[in-house]
């Protein structure tokens, strides 16, 4: 199976919203491979630490909202 990448990287980063603190700080528990692909695209800092979590830039946090939004609020 082909599996478009940039889809999943934008579910992961949807759902990194979810655990999203004020500081920009989300728990990084998804697959390693998507995280890197997100840092290498500019929106989350560099997984590959002792941390738990990782530190969204200003342009993933908005991106995370919008995609999270998209696909998961219900619509009115």
């Amino acid at each position: 199976m082909d599996v478009d990448e940039d889809k999943i990287d934008d579910a992961v980063l949807a759902l990194l919203y979810l655990t999203l603190d004020r500081d920009g700080r989300a728990w990084k528990g998804f697959d390693w491979v998507a995280l890197n692909r997100l840092h290498e695209k500019g929106f989350i800092g560099d997984p590959v630490n002792k941390a738990k979590s990782v530190r969204l830039t200003e342009d993933g946090i908005a991106r995370s909202e919008r995609l999270f939004r998209q696909m998961f609020a219900k619509e009115r």
